[in-house]
């Protein structure tokens, strides 16, 4: 009875203790894979640029007593391309960071804000000089998020022709939207080199109207030369601006210009000469070439009938 009660006693420690005794053993060394997220948040995107390009930095550390090699493998969103180390080896108890460089990626093809996930893994292969037969992989995730590019494109129709002091001509004004979100024009501005010619500011209208992705929108410019303006070449030209861009606190701006033929107004010849000026001349001309119609018929008879009396002798 007491050989049991001192049986039961032991079993009891020992199944106290063995927690304890578990909790006390040390973790085996081991290594990893992280990402250095920006303001080093896992939820925080990395942006890409308007190039199409961003850089990732990320980390290999070996916490175990040899030496080892891992191999490196990426996955990239947005039909990006990659250029990063394909292998490395990390001392014991090192730490090496490395660049993920993508590229490649159209921005505009992609509306903004859009986000993917990439992924960087890494496998051990070897451990010091021997080979690992069971693959050991670690995986580090992050998002890329396409930024938003604002950007216009004005384009001025060309002159069809020449025009006259005294008259009016009109010009188209497209503007596109070639950026990755919803815009409009913010201001246009209009400046020419010729001081006797007026252009109509009613392409303000292009201020009210929003610009879908791809989409363009037209207004009319309406440039009118003095009945003063001397025969000039005029260079017009037309600013616009990104609202989208301005409210962003950045400037995104767009120009296009063309050259306005100014000449003379045609004038009357008619009202220039007198009537019946032309016919004065050519009598006159006449009257002094041909000789006087009664002298050319006394000719004509002497001549004759000196040319009968020949022929009857």
């Amino acid at each position: 009875m007491r050989t049991a009660v001192i049986f039961l006693s032991v079993i009891l420690v020992m199944c106290l203790l063995a927690p304890f005794s578990v909790s006390q053993q040390p973790s085996p060394p081991e290594w990893g894979l992280g990402i250095d997220h920006p303001q080093e948040d896992e939820d925080e995107p990395f942006i890409v640029n308007n190039r199409g390009t961003v850089i990732i930095r990320f980390f290999v550390y070996n916490d175990e007593l040899l030496p080892i090699t891992i191999d490196l493998a990426y996955e990239v969103p947005f039909e990006g391309e990659f250029d990063g180390p394909e292998s490395e080896t990390i001392g014991a108890g090192d730490n090496k960071t490395f660049s993920l460089t993508i590229v490649g990626i159209e921005v505009g093809d992609f509306s903004a804000e859009t986000t993917e996930e990439f992924s960087i893994t890494g496998t051990l292969v070897a451990r010091g000089s021997v080979p690992q037969p069971i693959p050991d992989s670690r995986e580090g995730v992050g998002e890329l998020q396409i930024p938003t590019i604002h950007s216009l494109s004005a384009t001025l129709s060309e002159p069809v022709g020449p025009m006259n002091s005294g008259s009016e001509m009109t010009l188209i004004l497209e503007v596109k939207n070639l950026g990755n979100v919803v815009d409009r024009v913010g201001s246009v501005e209009v400046s020419d080199n010729c001081p006797l010619l007026t252009t109509d500011k009613g392409l303000d209208s292009l201020t009210t109207k929003d610009i879908s992705i791809g989409a363009q929108i037209q207004a009319s410019l309406i440039v009118t030369a003095s009945q003063s303006h001397p025969q000039r070449n005029c260079d017009i030209e037309v600013t616009v601006s990104s609202n989208g861009a301005t409210n962003s606190g950045g400037s995104e701006m767009s120009e296009d210009n063309v050259r306005v033929s100014v000449e003379p107004p045609p004038t009357n010849q008619e009202d220039q000469e007198s009537p019946g000026g032309n016919d004065d001349i050519v009598e006159e001309v006449v009257s002094s070439n041909l000789p006087f119609p009664g002298v050319l018929s006394a000719v004509s008879v002497i001549f004759l009938a000196s040319m009968k009396r020949r022929n009857s002798a």
